[in-house]
């Protein structure tokens, strides 16, 4: 059946078999768009569009983002250890209190014989208050109070520093979506200027003007563009997901970016970023404090050498009275206050170890400084220069883009006057969609960059 079909086609005239050609080509056609925009509403159709700003982005992101709740929660943790390192500074204070059965008391002789049993008070009870306070022992209650602070502090760092982190992610993701967004008008402005075309070659293909080659040729690019795009929302949707855990977002919803007209960027000189950051970077400022806490602990290492003096005062109550004869029950009030030394001979020659321990890790702190203050010199020559490249390259790819549309024109104009190939009309119409893709990536790149340079500096 299917080749009488054939045959009876073959047998039409010219004029008819062309048609029923175009008809069979629209439906396929329909068909195609049809099914790919089904495909892409399958994948992206279920979410929820939700429009937001950069900044509310990251506003999101500073109130949502689990690893900040985890680094806020540990600068809670060292302030709370701060305050238990103050707490040394307090006195001590004991209160005890005990009740108890007391047997009479046997006396025996030298050859351990009984001699007598003396009658006791049979219950007894006592009372005791404590206090002591240190008063020196090298300075190393002040010195543990400056680790608990600077420690304090390096969990106040470590926070500012995820806060970077998750800005440059979260502005990394916002860019990527803002980009496939981007390459996504930029293609259906394309494949509307294809569909054009290929409506052109349509009306010349009746007219048998052009071979069907071309008008295949023509639907071919229209296809490619269709595959383009729904790879292009699908991207764009899984971009939306990774990133709307990091706001803090229900997960099936769809992030739009809001609209952004690229102004350029106002780039200060190099030694201006070199200075900011060596002022404001987290991870230089952990080090420092990591610095001062490895010279601390050498202090603390060296007081050991010396003696601890505390003052102490007691009061006792104690029933009954056993150190007369015959035993009294009534109760013995005594009191007491002085001053206590301790002093550890064996750390005069044991501590010196321990000591040497010390420094050699406040050197090893102090070469790390060194490496981090390098690390982060050549991180912002790096980005700063990465900017400056991409702001050059906007400029760049925004001529390419106005030379590709002229180009376009042109062979356009030549095609539809049969001054031209299909073949130069879609190489044209390539370079076209190409010059305009890279305009819109390097306008992305640029923005990426810059915030990427800001990040070098620790001030993003």
């Amino acid at each position: 059946m299917n080749e009488l079909g054939r045959l009876q086609v073959q047998i039409l005239p010219s004029g008819q078999i062309k048609s029923v050609i175009i008809n069979k080509v629209n439906i396929m056609l329909k068909v195609k768009q049809v099914f790919i925009f089904l495909l892409g509403f399958s994948i992206v159709g279920y979410a929820q569009e939700y429009s937001l700003t950069l900044e509310k982005a990251l506003e999101l992101g500073l109130q949502n983002h689990q690893q900040l709740k985890i680094a806020e929660a540990s600068v809670d943790v060292s302030k709370h250890q701060l305050q238990t390192a103050k707490n040394q500074m307090l006195p001590s204070v004991e209160f005890s209190a005990n009740a108890f059965y007391l047997g009479d008391v046997t006396v025996l002789n030298s050859d351990w014989s009984k001699a007598q049993t003396v009658e006791m008070p049979h219950f007894g009870n006592t009372f005791g208050l404590q206090a002591s306070q240190l008063l020196y022992k090298g300075g190393v209650i002040r010195k543990s109070i400056e680790i608990a602070e600077l420690r304090m502090q390096l969990a106040e760092l470590d926070r500012v520093a995820n806060e970077q982190d998750i800005k440059f992610l979260i502005i990394s993701n916002y860019l990527d979506i803002q980009k496939l967004m981007n390459q996504i008008k930029v293609l259906e402005v394309n494949k509307i200027l294809a569909e054009q075309v290929l409506e052109n070659i349509t009306k010349m293909y009746e007219e048998e003007m052009v071979t069907r080659n071309e008008l295949i040729r023509s639907e071919l690019q229209i296809k490619n563009l269709e595959q383009t795009l729904l790879t292009m929302k699908n991207g764009h949707a899984i971009l939306s997901n990774q990133l709307s855990y990091a706001l803090g977002l229900p997960g099936d919803v769809l992030i739009i970016p809001e609209e952004s007209h690229y102004l350029g960027i106002a780039m200060q000189a190099q030694g201006f970023y070199s200075e900011m950051a060596h002022k404001r970077h987290p991870a230089l400022q952990m080090v420092e404090k990591n610095v001062e806490i490895a010279e601390s602990n050498i202090d603390i290492q060296k007081s050991n050498r010396f003696p601890a003096i505390s003052a102490f005062g007691g009061y006792n109550m104690q029933r009954p009275l056993t150190t007369s004869m015959p035993p009294m029950d009534m109760y013995n009030n005594s009191w007491q206050v002085g001053l206590n030394l301790t002093f550890k001979l064996d750390n005069l020659y044991k501590n010196r170890q321990n000591v040497i321990v010390s420094k050699s890790q406040a050197r090893v702190a102090q070469e790390t400084l060194t490496l981090v203050q390098q690390n982060i010199e050549i991180g912002v020559n790096a980005a700063f220069l990465k900017c400056r490249e991409a702001e050059e390259q906007v400029y760049l790819m925004d001529e390419a883009k106005n030379l590709a549309n002229e180009n376009y024109e042109i062979v356009q104009a030549k095609y539809l006057n049969q001054l031209a190939i299909m073949a130069e009309m879609t190489d044209a119409s390539n370079a076209k969609l190409n010059a305009e893709l890279q305009l819109v990536n390097a306008v992305i790149n640029a923005q990426f960059q810059y915030y990427n340079l800001l990040k070098s500096t620790g001030a993003l």
